[in-house]
């Protein structure tokens, strides 16, 4: 069945677009079409606002009560989707991060059965770097040798992100894992800016939740900081929740990497997309306060927020253009992912999954697969 969609300002996740229609045949987008152009089929009219593809995050770890490290399970993975769903992400990463083998075994399993808005998985840690564990827990921080490298590889059944930090790692095996088709992304270190240019120039390209857990910029060091923003073709990911990074040092980091080298991310944890306030992450209790989720020490432990929060706090509180903002939050992510032909963009051949915005930035709907969900 054909479906337009007019009466919205059309986001096609590069740019907006003028006197357009959206025409959908099932799961897939069909064309965009001047609206004096449009075929036969139903009509739906949106009524102002913006439509724009649902959005891609590479970093999510629970949501609506699930954590993904807690149940690493098929079922997990559902609820996850769903719940973030309702808020207009319509593809992200399941993300575990450093935990015992079974835990990382059992994920990288429950990745492989393809559950839809699933793409893949993050596997953030537990290759990292103690100094800059953040709430991961150090008894299962460890280096990747040769057999650690292969279930990697071995386990890839689509998009997989690979947190890891220089000092748990050699260059030669993130060339490696490049070469295989993982995405390698520098965090959780205490590098100098060398070391992280040669993680770079071996394959490495992008960099986990800038600016947290990670060597800091200064003008005679740069650091892991200094390095991402510098490096154009490094890709960071932004957890904008006015509490991972302040609004200046936000605004700092699109200004030096703009739209397609700047990520949203949620790093979202149980409470975000409708779940409860507190929850458990590695025996220890993780508590929300506002947007802010801290352990009793008042270490960040993920956040609470959803791709549509980061979309607004970008757009209001980093001073980022909608259309820069929305970007950064669909075909940047989609692209970095290696996904951008079907998903964070609205173009022929891609699934129809996308939102429709006020002006606001309010949720007035999310279709996933040309059927609406919300």
């Amino acid at each position: 069945m054909r479906t337009l969609f007019v009466g919205a300002r059309l986001f096609d996740g590069f740019d907006f677009l003028a006197d357009k229609a959206l025409v959908v045949e099932g799961a897939r987008v069909q064309a965009l079409v001047p609206y004096h152009e449009r075929p036969a089929g139903d009509v739906v009219d949106l009524g102002g606002g913006v439509l724009a593809p649902g959005f891609v995050d590479w970093q999510v770890n629970g949501g609506g009560g699930a954590l993904f490290n807690a149940d690493p399970s098929v079922q997990t993975l559902a609820a996850i989707v769903a719940a973030h769903r309702r808020f207009g992400t319509t593809a992200l990463v399941p993300t575990v991060i450093t935990d015992e083998a079974r835990v990382l075994a059992a994920a990288l399993a429950a990745q492989a059965v393809g559950t839809p808005g699933a793409l893949g998985v993050h596997v953030e840690g537990p290759y990292i770097d103690v100094r800059r564990k953040g709430a991961h827990p150090q008894a299962h921080i460890r280096p990747m040798g040769e057999a650690q490298m292969r279930q990697l590889i071995e386990a890839r059944r689509g998009p997989m992100v690979v947190t890891l930090a220089p000092c748990s790692v050699s260059t030669d095996r993130i060339a490696a894992l490049t070469a295989s088709g993982v995405l390698v992304s520098i965090g959780h270190a205490e590098a100098t800016a060398q070391e992280a240019f040669a993680c770079f120039d071996a394959g490495a390209r992008a960099v986990t939740h800038i600016y947290n857990a990670m060597s800091q910029l200064s003008h005679r060091a740069p650091g892991l900081v200094g390095a991402a923003l510098a490096d154009p073709r490094v890709t960071a990911g932004l957890i904008a929740d006015g509490h991972h990074v302040h609004d200046a040092a936000g605004r700092v980091a699109y200004l030096a990497k703009g739209a397609r080298g700047l990520s949203l991310i949620s790093d979202a944890m149980p409470p975000a997309a409708g779940g409860p306030d507190s929850f458990d992450l590695g025996g220890r209790r993780a508590t929300r306060d506002g947007l802010r989720l801290a352990t009793a020490d008042g270490t960040l432990a993920g956040a609470a927020i959803t791709m549509l929060d980061a979309l607004r706090h970008a757009t209001t509180r980093l001073d980022i253009p909608l259309a820069d903002a929305l970007a950064m939050a669909t075909s940047t992510p989609a692209r970095l992912l290696g996904v951008a032909a079907a998903h964070g963009v609205l173009q022929s051949g891609a699934f129809a999954n996308f939102v429709h915005l006020t002006d606001a930035l309010d949720l007035r709907g999310v279709w996933f697969h040309g059927e609406r969900a919300v």
